[in-house]
């Protein structure tokens, strides 16, 4: 049997074949296939999604809030030291 051009051999439509592909690798690091979402370069398992990504400010786990700056452990420190002379005293 020849192959025809003119005969699809995917039961996928035409502009979903033509659609640009995500540049994403997968776990066996072949190129992902699946289509872009639109106005974006990834597809929607690869970030392209809405609401992908880290939330922002607090919800983010990588906030920092102060609590074990160099200033607020010398503090500390200070306190427990003096708690401690008051107990002994």
């Amino acid at each position: 049997m020849s192959v025809n051009p003119m005969h699809r051999t995917t039961h996928e439509p035409l502009p979903l074949r033509l659609a640009p592909r995500c540049g994403a690798r997968t776990r066996n690091k072949t190129p992902c296939c699946s289509p872009v979402v639109k106005g974006k370069k990834r597809c929607r398992m690869h970030g392209g999604a809405n609401g992908s990504g880290a939330p922002r400010g607090h919800g983010n786990g990588n906030y920092r809030h102060g609590a074990f700056t160099r200033e607020a452990l010398q503090e500390r420190r200070t306190v427990q030291a003096w708690l401690k002379a008051m107990r002994v005293s």
